[in-house]
């Protein structure tokens, strides 16, 4: 005993003697009734030390120790007017600058010795004692006794406890009545000394640790009993507290503090700390301060829960370290999209370790302790991932990336869960409910939807600009449509490409969102192209019916002025006629219209690469039966087409500007050589002819201004414009125009040439008998002005009977005046009468007067 506390031999035999001198003359003395301090500073003199500054030394420890049994920590407590307290700390002070005279007769001894007695032969109230108290106060008696209980350990190994151990407690028992230690008290501290030494020597020995453990189960049986002192269990809380309080700091991040070779360090420290964590919680009440105060300490009464409070904890710290490490705060793009990326991966990794290493031991105590790892872990990545999306307006590559690798992550979680989850009641269900779904495949659906948005609100920008400031001005002579079109085919194009970088699996359904939307911008645009008015808006107003009048003043002017041989068809209305070079008479207006019609090819014809673009996509994934390809929009025409309505709404608008066109073309344009001069005053003197050299012209300059694919509509457009302006010329010419049988022939000749150029205008832009059927309807009412006057009117009164439903109409019964419909043909009772009012003879003029009273011409 005296070698394991390194005592040395000249101190032992130094207390022996002293001890042999306190029990001369005092046979039967208890041993606790020894104050040995007050007895060494008597007995020892200045003379057995080697020197006197050792000997002072050792004087100032003894009186150190008095002061700390009697003083500072009393057993029973002290009331500061204590007189022999006064006189103990004054001899004490002296003590420091000089050794005190230990003789017998000296004052400054018999002092001493008076106050310690005194002190240590105290009871708590004021009656006689037979117990001495110097050494059995707190702390002082603990760290005393601890002292003692270190003297098991081998000196040459301190992890081993020596064979004699029992030996060795049993004469530490001998100082329990000095010191007032109890069994408990001893249980308390011989727990504390194993854990400490495991703790003190790098933890290397594991079974200091267990013992430390088994001596718990004692002390679980200790603080169950009743009548616990006060100062047990002030002992017991504190050491319990630091045990359990070191414990928790290795459990609550083990990921720092054990590595693949020290894991199974957890399997002894995990039953300590649950251990003193049962013992703090269930049979430890401090009264001190009020019923039930635990201090500072998280109480778990169940220790599964307290595993799965370390394992969430641990998990935690070990993922914020990754975090920190990973400058996973940083703000820019690129940083932020490597670090996320790292972190998915490092955080599986910390599964998989944990699933590996830390789950097979945790699991004995927590049956699912690799499930709450990976939920925690899902949690936490969770949390900056949603962190990461709330600063996320656009769906791009790099976001596309972590979400999918956080897809990948939550699947190994998810089935670390379920694996560990097997052998639940529940089958996991609870743990399971815990992990809040990333919803990796929704949040990217959403973010490509509002992508796709986005993409499409700038086409609309596109749009609204055009119909703020188009101007219909070609861009130059290779490029002769809007420059408009030319922005919304770029971004549409643009936007299927950037939509198929995208690096996910597309599905038809929202291959179509996308379709849908590009095509709503083509058909808005579309419309705003097509917005150029009506043919209607060209088409003269009809002149009032009239009988023609033989004996016109007009005619007489105009015979007298035939002899100057001066044609209609050398009159310069306008100035459009210029010798023999004509200039075309196409406005600036209609030369815009063109533009259109051009603006419109070219939305055809890119419309067909991009819908080419988006149905042979290699990265579009085939869609359910149930999908949107069996939408209806697609049974018009075309099943494999993504822009069929789009193509029928351009194909609508193509033929409408073209035949706004037409019109303004032929009756605005050219009014001047066509329905204003053709056959003015009478046919022979006012031929088609010039107005066929306009016509010419301005079909060559309608050739250098379309594209090729827009001339054949638009000319045959204004092939119907013509016709349509030379029948009115026949029938709706007003009182200027009067049509003998005998013309015929000259019209006929006329309509003729009229065909001819439409049959030669360009490389068989239109067919002949496309030409010959368009002008049918013109040739029927030719055919009509060469009938003589009766037939004519027998015509008339048939036809206007049957389309009024009266039948035959009898004798003396007035014919009802047919209405003007437009729809000019040889079969129109309204066409009928025009041809009547225009025939200059005696028959129409009497048949019209007797039938309506239509008024002469003026």
């Amino acid at each position: 005993m005296r070698q394991q506390m390194r005592v040395t031999e000249g101190s032992d035999n130094r207390l022996r003697k002293t001890l042999m001198r306190t029990l001369v003359g005092q046979m039967g003395r208890r041993a606790e009734t020894i104050i040995l301090p007050l007895e060494l500073l008597r007995h020892l003199k200045p003379s057995e030390f080697n020197d006197p500054h050792e000997y002072h030394f050792w004087q100032k420890r003894q009186l150190k120790i008095l002061e700390a049994g009697l003083l500072l920590h009393p057993s029973i407590p002290l009331d500061k007017s204590n007189t022999f307290a006064m006189r103990l700390r004054e001899i004490i002070r002296t003590v420091d600058t000089k050794a005190i005279d230990t003789g017998k007769n000296s004052d400054t001894m018999r002092t001493l010795c008076n106050s310690v007695v005194s002190l240590s032969w105290r009871s708590s109230n004021g009656t006689p004692t037979d117990v001495c108290h110097w050494a059995d106060g707190y702390p002082l008696n603990i760290h005393i006794y601890i002292s003692l209980l270190y003297s098991i350990f081998d000196i040459r190994d301190e992890t081993l406890v020596l064979d004699e151990v029992d030996e060795l407690l049993e004469l530490m028992k001998k100082t329990w009545s000095t010191l007032g230690i109890t069994r408990p008290i001893h249980n308390v501290c011989f727990t504390w000394v194993l854990f400490q030494q495991y703790v003190s020597t790098a933890q290397i020995e594991p079974d200091l640790l267990c013992a430390a453990h088994a001596m718990l189960a004692e002390v679980a049986n200790n603080a169950k009993r009743p009548d616990r002192e006060a100062l047990y269990v002030k002992i017991l809380s504190s050491v319990l507290s630091s045990m359990q309080g070191w414990a928790e700091k290795k459990l609550l991040g083990y990921h720092d503090y054990f590595q693949r070779g020290t894991v199974g360090q957890i399997e002894n420290l995990l039953p300590l700390a649950l251990s003193s964590s049962k013992i703090l919680g269930e049979d430890v009440t401090i009264t001190e301060r009020g019923g039930g105060v635990k201090g500072d300490i998280k109480v778990v009464d169940n220790s599964g829960d307290r595993v799965d409070y370390y394992i969430r904890s641990s998990m935690k710290s070990a993922f914020a370290k990754i975090m920190e490490a990973g400058n996973v705060t940083e703000v820019a793009e690129d940083v932020v999209t490597e670090a996320l990326l790292n972190l998915a991966k490092e955080t599986e990794d910390l599964a998989l370790k944990e699933r590996e290493s830390f789950s097979p031991i945790l699991k004995r105590w927590h049956i699912t302790a690799a499930g709450v790892a990976a939920v925690t872990l899902h949690n936490c990545y969770g949390a900056v991932l949603k962190q990461y999306l709330n600063g996320v307006s656009t769906l791009t590559s790099e976001t596309v990336e972590i979400l999918q690798r956080a897809g990948k992550l939550e699947k190994v979680l998810l089935q670390m869960v379920v694996e560990d989850s097997a052998e639940c009641e529940d089958g996991g269900k609870a743990i399971v409910r815990e992990m809040v779904p990333y919803e990796v495949d929704s949040i990217i659906m959403n973010l490509l939807k509002r992508w796709i948005n986005e993409r499409l609100k700038g086409g609309k920008e596109c749009v609204n600009r055009a119909k703020e400031s188009e101007t219909w001005n070609p861009k130059s002579k290779s490029e002769p449509y809007a420059q408009s079109a030319e922005e919304l085919m770029k971004l549409a194009k643009e936007t299927v490409e950037d939509f198929f970088e995208i690096p996910i699996g597309i599905t038809e359904n929202i291959v179509h969102d996308l379709a849908n939307g590009l095509e709503h911008l083509f058909k808005d645009y579309t419309t705003f192209v097509a917005s150029c008015g009506s043919k209607q808006s060209y088409i003269p107003t009809l002149p009032p019916l009239t009988r023609c009048n033989r004996d016109s003043k007009f005619l007489k002017l105009w015979k007298k002025a035939s002899p100057c041989s001066i044609g209609a068809e050398d009159c310069h209305p306008n100035g459009i006629n210029d010798g023999n070079n004509p200039r075309p008479s196409t406005s600036r207006g209609t030369q815009r219209l063109y533009i259109r019609l051009n603006t419109l090819h070219y939305l055809l014809s890119h419309l067909h690469s991009l819908d080419k673009n988006l149905s042979l996509s290699p990265k579009i994934v085939p869609s359910t039966p149930r999908s949107r390809c069996s939408n209806s929009r697609r049974n018009h025409g075309n099943a494999s087409s993504y822009f069929e309505l789009a193509h029928l709404a351009i194909q609508a608008a193509c033929q409408h500007v073209s035949e706004v066109a037409a019109y303004r073309l032929i009756f605005l344009d050219s009014n001047s050589v066509f329905y204003d001069s053709l056959y003015l005053g009478d046919v022979a003197n006012a031929r088609i002819k010039p107005a066929l050299r306009i016509l010419k012209q301005n079909l060559t300059l309608l050739g250098a201004i379309l594209t090729d694919r827009a001339q054949a509509l638009a000319i045959k457009e204004v092939m119907r414009a013509s016709f349509e302006a030379f029948l009115m010329v026949l029938v709706a010419g007003g009182s200027s125009r009067v049509f003998y049988r005998t013309d015929h022939e000259m019209i006929e000749e006329d309509l003729d040439s009229l065909k001819r150029v439409f049959c030669t205008c360009g490389e068989g832009l239109i067919a002949k008998d496309v030409v010959e059927h368009e002008g049918e309807t013109t040739e029927g009412v030719i055919e009509l002005m060469g009938q003589c006057t009766e037939q004519l009117m027998e015509d008339f009164s048939i036809v206007t009977c049957e389309t009024s439903g009266i039948g035959v109409a009898g004798s003396g019964q007035r014919l009802p005046m047919p209405p003007t419909t437009g729809r000019w043909n040889r079969s129109d009772p309204n066409t009928i009468l025009r041809v009547l009012c225009h025939r200059n003879d005696k028959a129409a003029n009497q048949f019209l007067k007797r039938t309506f009273q239509l008024a002469k011409r003026r």
